[in-house]
């Protein structure tokens, strides 16, 4: 059997990413940090971890593979995520009634949070892990 343990995102800042990503996700830094290297796992151990690389690489878009953060009010999540430093990614083809908004993170690293309001078991489950 295999699950999804971690998703590396390369960055070029690790400390500014180690901060905007724990924060945008309300994740702890599994500790030591190295120079090169950081783990973020959820707080209530639900969900994969996050584990950010210290190896700046080209980016490609449309990005090969992106995040999907699943939001219960996206408007207020966006609000926020957009005061820690991500910037709204404007794109001609979505569609008017698109039930995602595309962002990036302070590197440029994009990702789009889902409006899961009405996701009835989504909300639950994560409801309880609060």
């Amino acid at each position: 059997m295999l699950v999804i343990g971690s998703v590396v995102i390369r960055v070029g800042n690790l400390g500014a990413q180690i901060q905007f990503w724990s924060n945008a996700l309300n994740y702890a830094v599994r500790e030591p940090v190295s120079v090169e290297f950081a783990l973020l796992h959820p707080r209530d151990c639900r969900g994969p971890n996050v584990s950010l690389d210290a190896h700046p690489s080209d980016r490609i878009l449309p990005p090969r593979i992106h995040l999907d953060l699943y939001a219960q009010d996206q408007l207020a999540e966006t609000a926020r995520l957009r005061e820690l430093g991500a910037r709204d990614v404007q794109w001609d083809r979505q569609p008017a009634d698109a039930d995602y908004i595309i962002m990036e993170d302070p590197e440029g690293n994009r990702f789009c949070v889902i409006d899961a309001e009405d996701w009835p078991g989504w909300v639950v489950s994560h409801r309880t892990a609060e």
